[in-house]
């Protein structure tokens, strides 16, 4: 620098007490000072035993007293052991590594993995029917109440169904009857589980009426709306209505007791 120059930089000393003793006093440079140091752009740390000195021409200069004192926690026991020895290479424990993260990481997907199914089932059985619901979804009817070629209807999942204990004449007529002749071609011993006993749901195919039992062109049921004719076995004969009526499950688990459901 020239030495008859006239000082730009300001230097301003500042002491941060932490309960420690102070070094040495920092000299404070004079206005009056004919040779600077060179401007050193950086901050620079020189650390003097506990202390710590920071300077700069855009900070003020600090002295900081540093702790020697401070303890660092022993983490050992939470460490594994392959990773214990500082001078050990990290490729030499990969292998039982890996493997322990495997199997944290399978039983995490495990146990996700039956957490999801629980939480599913738990979904699908509180939308599944309860049991007042479920016990209507079976009806009993007792066969010696319905006498010989009547019908009776019984309502049931709010559909009216029709019980028809039907006749020799009835079922030898409708036995007769040949499914190529017919719009929905099906034998009678199709629709029946007993040739005496026909079990439909008395809704008809064509707009959802309810048709009248005993009635009709063919003597089986006949639907008033739209002038649908079904036979004995239910079968579609005359009319709009493009299919058979609909034959619900059913069984006879006794002699004399139908289960419809």
């Amino acid at each position: 620098m020239l030495k008859n120059a006239t000082p730009f930089i300001k230097s301003v000393t500042q002491v941060v007490p932490n309960g420690l003793k102070t070094t040495t006093k920092c000299a404070i440079i004079s206005k009056k000072a004919k040779n600077l140091a060179p401007v050193n752009l950086f901050v620079p740390q020189i650390n003097l035993g506990k202390s710590a000195v920071s300077s700069g021409p855009a900070v003020s200069f600090q002295v900081r007293l540093a702790h020697t004192d401070i303890t660092v926690p022993d983490f050992s026991n939470y460490r594994r052991k392959e990773t214990l020895n500082p001078n050990q290479k990290s490729a030499e424990t990969l292998d039982a590594r890996q493997s322990y993260t495997y199997l944290i990481a399978g039983a995490g997907a495990l146990g996700a993995t039956y957490s999801a199914k629980s939480l599913v089932t738990y979904l699908l059985s509180s939308m599944s029917a309860s049991k007042d619901v479920l016990a209507l979804a079976k009806i009993e009817i007792k066969l010696s109440e319905i006498p010989e070629g009547k019908s009776v209807t019984f309502k049931w999942r709010g559909k009216p169904l029709f019980i028809r204990h039907r006749t020799a004449e009835e079922i030898a007529a409708e036995q007769a009857v040949a499914p190529s002749t017919l719009r929905d071609p099906q034998h009678d011993n199709d629709r029946v589980k007993r040739p005496e006993w026909l079990v439909v749901l008395g809704v008809c195919t064509h707009l959802g009426c309810v048709p009248i039992a005993n009635a009709g062109d063919f003597g089986g049921y006949y639907c008033p709306c739209h002038g649908s004719h079904y036979d004995a076995s239910g079968r579609i004969r005359k009319g709009p209505a493009p299919l058979n009526l609909e034959i619900p499950e059913y069984e006879f688990p006794e002699e004399g007791l139908l289960i419809v459901g």
